[in-house]
């Protein structure tokens, strides 16, 4: 994906740059997407709406992966322009007053560029209008074109404001007050670091294997490390992951300890709902991530889970980590990104 020069569209900030900026608003999970009406019903904007409202993968219920909303360009006003996730929306042959109002907030040179390298149709900004704030410009010579493109690009549009989600996440939850003393002590003993956000405790410290547990009024969330003695590449099949899990499971964890009977399984008889891993590098390590539904044996609770598959050659260990959360009362999808930012802190080494 090619980008315009820093040099250049530096100029998009003019004099707000100089200016001490007040903090983002608004919600997680949220982009407002500012365009002309004609072009948000018409394929540009269908295109965009459908790719950021995808169904999140695997939750109990459904729930998109973003929530868009349409802004009229004439109702920008200076608290729209401070919300976190802003996308700005605009072809170069749209002359009507609401797209020049949108080309107005880039230079003359900016446009000039953009409209001589058609290999271009995306920039991305953060703190433009607030600080913790991303801007994205998306622009083609028509709408066709743009359309055309936001379409092949969609993964990669989620996968950029996914991790702008997380960044944020990783700032305001893990940089608050921490169980700092539990971090050093899981360090000293397992050689493995995690930030562990305040709420959390231990509930299990096995040398195979750590819990971490939260409980809240209205959710449970939940942070495990599992490991064992690295076989071979066998270890990272599908089958073979959800077979390590449940045996974790059956063994670790219980919605009653007193009750033998109400382990944890791996949901795996939902059609609809199946079990899904995808390879990725995780820490600079060949990983696989593995998502799905889990529920007690008895079928008394369940919920969504996300695990993390990877080795670390240096000690020849095999490690599985994951979030799951169980809270039926209320959407999934933010609890989710936070416990992957969690995950996302792990190292499998001891820091000093």
């Amino acid at each position: 994906m090619k980008y315009i020069s820093a040099i250049t569209l530096i100029l998009v900030y003019s004099c707000k740059d100089k200016e001490a900026k007040e903090p983002a608003i608004g919600f997680s999970g949220k982009i407002n997407i500012v365009m002309t009406p004609e072009h948000w019903d018409g394929p540009i904007g269908k295109n965009l709406d459908s790719i950021f409202s995808r169904e999140m993968i695997v939750l109990p219920r459904p729930e998109p992966i973003f929530r868009t909303r349409h802004v009229d360009p004439e109702k920008v006003n200076s608290s729209m322009k401070r919300t976190r996730n802003l996308i700005f929306v605009f072809t170069l042959d749209d002359q009507s007053e609401k797209s020049e109002k949108i080309k107005r907030m880039l230079t003359a040179e900016t446009i000039r560029q953009i409209s001589q390298d058609t290999s271009i149709f995306m920039r991305s900004l953060p703190d433009v209008y607030a600080t913790g704030q991303e801007v994205m410009y998306l622009f083609a010579q028509d709408e066709k074109t743009l359309a055309s493109k936001i379409l092949k690009n969609g993964q990669s549009l989620i996968n950029h404001f996914n991790l702008k989600e997380r960044t944020r996440i990783s700032k305001g939850l893990l940089n608050a007050s921490s169980t700092k003393s539990l971090t050093e002590m899981l360090n000293k003993e397992h050689q493995f670091f995690i930030k562990i956000p305040f709420g959390y405790r231990l509930a299990e410290n096995q040398n195979d294997f750590v819990w971490l547990r939260q409980i809240n009024p209205a959710d449970d969330k939940d942070i495990f490390i599992a490991q064992k003695k690295y076989s071979s590449q066998d270890d990272f099949k599908k089958g073979n992951l959800i077979k390590f899990r449940n045996e974790m499971c059956r063994k670790y964890l219980f919605e009653d300890p007193e009750q033998s009977d109400s382990y944890l399984v791996t949901e795996t008889s939902v059609p609809e709902k199946e079990v899904v891993t995808r390879e990725f590098n995780f820490d600079g390590r060949y990983a696989v991530e593995m998502k799905g539904l889990w529920r007690t044996n008895v079928k008394t609770m369940g919920g969504p889970f996300l695990g993390f598959a990877f080795v670390d050659d240096r000690r020849g260990l095999f490690y599985y980590i994951e979030g799951f959360t169980y809270c039926p009362s209320k959407d999934q999808r933010e609890i989710m990104r936070e416990l992957e930012t969690i995950l996302y802190s792990f190292k499998s080494q001891k820091i000093q």
